[in-house]
């Protein structure tokens, strides 16, 4: 897959024709992949590049008063450029979304992008919109001259699948949810930094992670999670929040690996969140807390996702 970062259409080189599809795509959830399986599928058949033009960051960020929430992804970049690839992307065009791009009409939008993408058919999901004019996708055919795909909504439970509703399920610690949701595990990245150590002493040694990525973290709790380290994967249990037994102050984010001993500092892990075994508790002393942790390593050791 090819990955160009552009900041005008003039900047857009292409050699084939395209289907084209349309839209942002937080997470890649199975709801988005549909169209990218469409893409494909069409692409193959009339002998086409599938290309994309997308956003690296919210388009909300040109819209609305700033909040850091607005910086978060459910998929870091690598993570998102991978799926995309094993999705069949094969070219990848960012561009900011700026208050140019946003001020570019429908009618603009087509003639300066669309046609510069060398684009034969166009996909886009039911809820897209596009021009500083508010189209939808149902207006597509207006203003593009050749086929146009709109996907409807996947549903899981009666419910359609969103990013929005995958953040709201992350942040309030149904992870099992989100993995659902998303076709895969929210995944988290994070360097081991050194901690108080304070886990080797009651017998369940944690790595202290300071994440890396600005990608969204489950609500405080205790999770079961698979960490891949070095090309290995530990099943293991995570937690987020504050050591209120020990009456910590600061937001920690650690795990326990299973079967694995040895230090690691400096080393990036992978944190895949699989579900949650409890809420964060403040225990009244070291034993309580042990008797809980062996517990929750019996709950993860023993989880599956049937």
């Amino acid at each position: 897959m090819n990955i160009r970062t552009i900041t005008t259409a003039n900047q857009i080189h292409v050699e084939c024709e395209t289907v084209l599809v349309l839209g942002y795509f937080d997470g890649l959830h199975l709801g988005h992949q549909e169209l990218f399986k469409k893409a494909r599928q069409i692409a193959d058949k009339k002998g086409l590049k599938v290309a994309l033009l997308t956003f690296p960051e919210s388009p909300k960020l040109a819209f609305v008063r700033y909040q850091p929430e607005l910086l978060l992804h459910l998929q870091s970049p690598e993570d998102r450029f991978q799926t995309l690839k094993e999705l069949g992307v094969d070219e990848l065009f960012l561009i900011d979304f700026t208050s140019d791009f946003a001020s570019k009409t429908a009618k603009e939008f087509i003639q300066h992008y669309v046609r510069a993408l060398k684009a034969k058919v166009l996909i886009a999901g039911f809820d897209y919109s596009f021009g500083c004019d508010k189209k939808t996708a149902s207006n597509l055919s207006a203003y593009f001259g050749g086929q146009v795909e709109v996907i409807e909504p996947v549903l899981d439970q009666g419910e359609k699948i969103s990013s929005t509703r995958i953040r709201k399920a992350v942040v309030e610690g149904r992870v099992k949810e989100a993995a659902r949701l998303l076709g895969r595990p929210l995944a988290s990245r994070g360097i081991v930094v050194h901690g108080d150590a304070r886990g080797r002493t009651i017998g369940y040694p944690t790595a202290n992670l300071a994440p890396i990525d600005r990608t969204y973290l489950p609500s405080d709790g205790v999770y079961v999670v698979d960490v891949d380290f070095k090309g290995q994967t530990y099943r293991g249990m995570a937690s987020v929040g504050k050591n209120v037994t020990f009456d910590g102050k600061e937001l920690r984010f650690e795990v326990n690996l299973f079967d694995f001993t040895g230090d690691i500092y400096g080393h990036t892990l992978t944190i895949h969140w699989l579900d949650k075994i409890r809420d964060m508790v403040k225990f009244d002393g070291v034993a309580s807390l042990v008797a809980q942790l062996e517990e929750d390593e019996a709950v993860a050791r023993q989880w599956s996702k049937t």
